[in-house]
């Protein structure tokens, strides 16, 4: 693996521009204008984690409070170049360890359902490998060719 180092990020400005930068680079996963604009601006105020390649700001997660106990992964990106280097493993158990320390009982995620499109396969894929376990599938949620995928897990 490249020398990835993950960090938390405070200021909003950097939280925004990071997450557009990798958003934009992914319209496989984020081509959608609108939403991948709703993930950029609820990036502020939230606990923000960045993965560095030297320097370079390569993946991000964000965390959100959905509930008193639970906080939900509200996006994960990674620039496509780097998947499958375990820097998404990185950054969920950095996230994972701070709602840990938050006092979270549970963490969420949501996804595309596994079965719809082989792209989104893989992302279930991870996130059952992180020990995420199927909670529900709302089909009409997002709409109906991308229902979506409710994995939790007890922290």
């Amino acid at each position: 693996m490249k020398n990835i180092r993950i960090e938390k990020i405070e200021p909003d400005a950097n939280k925004e521009t990071i997450s557009r930068d990798i958003l934009t680079s992914l319209t496989d996963w984020f081509g959608i204008p609108e939403a991948r604009d709703e993930y950029i601006a609820g990036s502020k105020g939230k606990s923000f984690f960045c993965a560095y390649d030297n320097g370079m700001p390569v993946g991000f997660l964000y965390l959100k409070e959905t509930g008193k106990h639970t906080v939900e992964l509200a996006v994960m990106g990674i620039i496509k170049e780097y998947h499958r280097q375990g820097i998404g493993r990185k950054l969920f158990n950095k996230a994972k360890e701070e709602a840990r320390e938050s006092g979270y009982s549970f963490m969420q995620v949501k996804t595309v359902q596994m079965g719809r499109y082989e792209i989104y396969n893989a992302t279930n894929n991870f996130y059952l490998s992180m020990g995420f376990k199927e909670l529900e599938v709302f089909p009409t949620l997002w709409d109906e060719c991308n229902p979506c995928q409710i994995y939790i897990m007890s922290l």
